[in-house]
C-alpha cells in the first residue's frame, strides 16, 4: 500500500514538472511577443510622426515648386534619422504633398519562430488651402474688390480718423481705442476671426500708433523678404480681407470678413504719412482652411492622411 502511494506521488511530481515547464514556455513566449510588439509599436509611432512632420513642413513650400518641397522633406527625414526609410514622395504643385516611409524592424524573440524582421509602414499627406480662420491678424484690412498683385509695392492709404470708402480700412479688433489698436498691430489680435465675422471699424485718430507699430515691427525684423519669410518674423503681417456691410456718410462702419492676405512691410512711415508701405505675398501660416474664403495668397495646412 505504501509503495503504491509513493509511486502515485512520484507520478504527480513528474506531471507537475511537465506542467511547470509548459507554463514557463508559454510565459516566455508571451513576454517575447510583448517585447517585439512593443518595439514595433514604438517604431511605427516614430515613423508616423516623422512622416507627419515631413509633409507639414513640405507643404509650406508648395507654392515654391516641387524641388523646394522635396528638399524640405529630405531635411526633416534626415533630422529624424529616417532618410533611408523614404519610399516615395508625391507632390501636386500648389496643393498637396504625400510621403511614404517603410523600414524593416529587426525582431528579437520572434527569430525563434523564423521571423527575423517585420516591415513597418507609414503614410502621410498634407494639403494647403485658402485660409478662412486665423488668429494674429492686425487691425487693418483690404476690400475684397481690390485686385492686388503679389510682390508689387503698395501704400495702404487710410483716413487718419477711420476707414473711408477706398480700398483699405482700419478695423476695431477686440474693442475701440488707440491703445487697443496699437497692441493688436504690434502683436496681432490674439483671438480667432473667421470668414463671415462682422467687425466694426476704428473711428479714432490712430496715425501715430500706426507709425509706431510699423517702426517697431521693422526694427524687430530688419531682414529682406526671403529671410523674413523663412523666419516668419514680425515684418510680415496678416490682414483681413473684407466686404463693407455698413456705410454711413462716406465712412465704412462695419465689414464682413471674406478671407486673409499676408503683407510684407517694406519701410517705416514718415512723420506725416498715414500709409502702410509694403507688398502682398503668398504664404502659408497657422489657421483653418475654408474653401469659401476669397483667395488673396494666405494659405493654411492640414493633414489629409
Amino acid at each position: 500500500m505504501i509503495e503504491k502511494i509513493k509511486k502515485l506521488r512520484d507520478h504527480e511530481n513528474g506531471n507537475a514538472i511537465v506542467l511547470m515547464t509548459i507554463a514557463l514556455l508559454v510565459l516566455m513566449t508571451m513576454a517575447g511577443l510583448v517585447i517585439d510588439g512593443g518595439k514595433l509599436f514604438v517604431t511605427k509611432s516614430h515613423l508616423q510622426k516623422t512622416a507627419n512632420a515631413s509633409v507639414l513642413s513640405g507643404a509650406q513650400k508648395l507654392a515654391e515648386g516641387e524641388q523646394s518641397v522635396t528638399h524640405v522633406v529630405h531635411d526633416v527625414l534626415q533630422f529624424h534619422n529616417e532618410e533611408q526609410s523614404l519610399q516615395n514622395i508625391f507632390v501636386e504643385e500648389n496643393r498637396l504633398v504625400r510621403v511614404e516611409l517603410n523600414k524593416e524592424m529587426p525582431l528579437s524573440f520572434s527569430t525563434l519562430f523564423g521571423m527575423e524582421s517585420s516591415p513597418v509602414h507609414a503614410t502621410a499627406a498634407a494639403e494647403i488651402g485658402t485660409m478662412g480662420k486665423a488668429s494674429g491678424a492686425v487691425p487693418i484690412g483690404i476690400d475684397e474688390r481690390f485686385q492686388l498683385e503679389f510682390f508689387k509695392e503698395y501704400e495702404l492709404k487710410t483716413d487718419t480718423n477711420g476707414s473711408d470708402t477706398g480700398w483699405f480700412g482700419i478695423l476695431s479688433l477686440g474693442g475701440p481705442g488707440a491703445d487697443t489698436y496699437y497692441e493688436n498691430f504690434m502683436n496681432g489680435y490674439d483671438a480667432e476671426i473667421q470668414v463671415g465675422d462682422i467687425i466694426p471699424t476704428e473711428t479714432g485718430n490712430v496715425a501715430g500708433k500706426t507709425r509706431a507699430a510699423i517702426k517697431a515691427r521693422i526694427d524687430n525684423c530688419p531682414y529682406p523678404l526671403e529671410e523674413a519669410i523663412d523666419k516668419k518674423c514680425s515684418r510680415i503681417i496678416l490682414i483681413p480681407v473684407y466686404q463693407p456691410v455698413s456705410v454711413k456718410s462716406n465712412q465704412i462702419k462695419e465689414v464682413k470678413v471674406r478671407g486673409f492676405a499676408y503683407f510684407y512691410l517694406t519701410k517705416p512711415a514718415s512723420s506725416k504719412d498715414t500709409s502702410v508701405h509694403g507688398m502682398f505675398i503668398e504664404l502659408t501660416g497657422p489657421g483653418t482652411i475654408d474653401p469659401s474664403a476669397v483667395n488673396r495668397g494666405a494659405y493654411s495646412i492640414r493633414l489629409t492622411e
